[in-house]
């Protein structure tokens, strides 16, 4: 619901009237998950309300006026924070902050594509709004999220070029990978440890998307329910479900991490195939089970070549 604060009203208001006196150089027409929204073809003061709004709008070389904090924290996540230095933070995963961010006067707003009608109408008030269309988490949808927001910013020359990079990478990795790896010892899971006990994330989910195109067979054990992002948490007797050859372990926090520690100590953990081949990869959650964009899939990139030097001397 709109807050019925005199403060937000008038800054609404601000916006709009500063959002109709623009001078537009020309215009785009993006399409939304709301239809199609026209947005000037040269913006400059922008804010992000998703993480991976965040990601590809850096990863375009701009710096937006503010962001929402990662999911599990009050800042943005470890691998922007250089990058994103003196963005302000105007709300969460969950909950955006509307006076924080129509005080950031916008030109554009580039929301999360799972944002409500009712936020929608809300925003859109502030300043033209996309919300990319999305198919839900399927394999390469996040590449299709990444050229809505770069054409909502006019740059869908530099994305295909940042996403070639991408998919080069990939590449030189799948080399590595299956001359390291013999075929059948390949199987990938990623789990969140929470302290609830773990959860798997989704075969389709970003992290997994990303590594499955350097030869890893990624897997979430028939456990995830379709369309969704991850499993429910698994108890520590049903801890085989994620025995595969390679376990990425995320946590997103200091009770996710206290919990992991003690499970380590338990029987049920130590016996797993994948920890005594000593091929469990402890990893950033933040990272690998929250974020994307082509800045994110570089950074777990990162994280898959160290591995493969340092698990397989």
């Amino acid at each position: 619901m709109l807050p019925n604060r005199p403060s937000l009203k008038k800054l609404l208001l601000c916006a709009c009237v500063t959002s109709s006196f623009s001078a537009f150089s020309g215009e785009i027409t993006i399409t939304t998950k709301f239809g199609d929204v026209r947005v000037n073809d040269n913006v400059k003061r922008v804010v992000t309300l998703s993480e991976d709004a965040l990601d590809n709008t850096i990863a375009l070389g701009i710096k937006p006026l503010g962001a929402v904090a990662t999911r599990g924290g009050d800042t943005v996540s470890e691998y922007l924070e250089d990058r994103a230095e003196g963005v302000s933070i105007v709300g969460t995963s969950r909950q955006n902050n509307l006076e924080a961010i129509a005080s950031q006067r916008p030109d554009l707003i580039l929301a999360s594509s799972t944002l409500s009608k009712e936020q929608y109408d809300i925003l859109s008030k502030i300043a033209p709004t996309v919300a990319p269309a999305s198919s839900g988490i399927v394999s390469g949808s996040w590449m299709t999220i990444s050229r809505s927001y770069a054409k909502a910013l006019n740059k869908s020359a530099e994305m295909e070029s940042i996403l070639n990079q991408v998919k080069s990478r990939q590449n030189k990795l799948k080399t590595m990978v299956t001359a390291q790896l013999p075929e059948g010892k390949r199987t990938s899971t990623i789990a969140r440890w929470m302290p609830q006990g773990p959860i798997v994330m989704s075969a389709s989910l970003f992290a997994n998307d990303v590594i499955a195109a350097t030869g890893f067979d990624v897997s979430d054990a028939g456990l995830v329910k379709e369309n969704r992002p991850h499993s429910s948490p698994l108890s520590l007797e049903n801890l085989t479900k994620i025995d595969s050859d390679w376990l990425f372990l995320a946590t997103l926090n200091t009770e996710g991490k206290d919990a992991l520690e003690a499970a380590r100590k338990s029987p049920a953990f130590s016996r797993l195939n994948v920890v005594e081949q000593d091929h469990v990869v402890t990893v950033n959650g933040q990272l690998w089970s929250s974020s994307a964009g082509p800045l994110a899939a570089q950074a777990i990139l990162d994280n898959i070549e160290n591995t493969l030097k340092t698990k397989m001397q």
